[in-house]
């Protein structure tokens, strides 16, 4: 099973960059993209979305 990641809006592109240069079999997705929920979703339905869809959240919190 591949790992498959979604990036939370407020995580630089770069990221998605950086992770696919190192292992380029992985699935990166952010908030916004064609195939992800669409920037401004709220967390729960972000979370169910990485549920039903077998993605694993990547988000960062500004405390």
């Amino acid at each position: 099973m591949t790992i498959q990641y979604l990036l939370d809006e407020h995580i630089a592109s770069l990221y998605r960059t950086q992770l696919l240069r190192q292992a380029p079999d992985l699935i990166v997705r952010r908030i916004g993209d064609p195939d992800a929920p669409p920037r401004g979703t709220l967390d729960p339905d972000i979370l169910i979305w990485c549920e039903r869809n077998d993605f694993i959240l990547v988000t960062k919190i500004n405390a």
